[in-house]
């Protein structure tokens, strides 16, 4: 099943279902009027969603329309909880690697975690409004879960039952201004402004063998003004799995419904598929040549951010976003 939000009718929007295709859709709000609805009383509406939705696949339904995925919010506007962890390690390890910090061995058993702003997502297509680049604007192209109720406590192995949904999300982080938090020891805030996530959001079985394990087994794909920035697997080399970080963010709390978790910034050890972020492809030319010659997101700069089926097909759809100033 796949969902949206239409960017209209106040600030949660109207929740759609979106054909298989990503061509057509068909309002859902008779049944619940936002994803957040949908979602706190999923046991007694998935059901109803999921028929509209097979109708809507097979033409069904005379009400249904063309779907624009540029004229939707993200999937929820604002959300009860979104954290964000770290599970491609390998990431981590390379940050650190590049300003000749060691890394602990505890980031290999435990996973990393912040608690991001969630009160002002911006839409897919949304601009990123910042009144300086001095502040290192960068993406990070992530993978993200939607959660129902979790109880505190829940193991690893039972946390993938509450999985509902899945989107990508584009974290932007501005890296300039995260030395100086992360010095205070208290966490990242100034430096983690407002996320945007895919204008679609899909329950697991629509990725049929390439959700396993607890991961998406595909690539995802980054385009920086156009031009391919990164395609690395999903899948590979993630420390982490999706059950994994659920149940280290429901440790010593119960997670209300809606809750978003992400994955961190996707990478791979095989650095011949690309990066995700502008911060590894300069770390890695730090390392290299002594210096990074990339720079961060400069004002007119847009990134693209996808995920695509064995056929080729958009997952997702897609977050285009352009760096304006403000």
């Amino acid at each position: 099943m796949k969902l949206a939000t239409l960017n209209r009718s106040g600030r949660d929007g109207e929740l759609v279902l979106v054909s298989r295709d990503l061509r057509h859709a068909a309002l859902a709000t008779d049944i619940a009027s936002t994803l957040q609805q949908a979602l706190d009383q999923w046991q007694q509406l998935a059901p109803r969603l999921e028929q509209r939705y097979q109708q809507l696949n097979e033409g069904a339904l005379i009400d249904a329309f063309d779907f624009d995925q540029t004229q939707c919010h993200s999937p929820l506007p604002r959300a009860y909880q979104w954290a964000d962890g770290s599970a491609y390690v390998n990431h981590v390890e390379l940050v650190r690697k590049a300003r000749g910090a060691d890394m602990p061995e505890s980031f290999w058993t435990d996973p990393l975690i912040y608690q991001g702003g969630s009160d002002t997502f911006l839409a897919p297509y949304e601009a990123i409004r910042m009144p300086t680049t001095d502040w290192g604007v960068d993406f990070e192209s992530e993978i993200a879960v939607i959660t129902d109720d979790v109880p505190m406590g829940v193991e690893a192995s039972a946390a993938g039952e509450h999985i509902k949904l899945l989107m990508l999300v584009n974290d932007v982080s501005l890296r300039n201004l995260i030395p100086g938090e992360l010095a205070k020891g208290f966490g990242f805030y100034q430096s983690k402004p407002s996320s945007a996530f895919s204008p679609v959001a899909v329950t697991p079985d629509e990725l049929g063998e390439q959700w396993r394990d607890g991961k998406v087994h595909l690539p995802l794909v980054t385009h920086l003004n156009g031009d391919c920035f990164g395609r690395p697997d999903a899948g590979v080399d993630m420390t982490f799995d999706f059950p994994t970080l659920v149940a280290h963010a429901a440790k010593s709390r119960p997670l209300g419904s809606g809750c978003i978790i992400g994955s961190g910034t996707v990478s791979n050890y095989d650095r011949s598929a690309g990066s995700s972020c502008l911060a590894e492809k300069r770390m890695l030319e730090i390392i290299e040549h002594g210096k990074p010659v990339t720079p961060f997101m400069q004002f007119g700069d847009v990134v693209r951010i996808e995920m695509f089926d064995l056929r080729q097909d958009s997952i997702f759809g897609a977050i285009e976003q352009r760096l304006v100033e403000s």
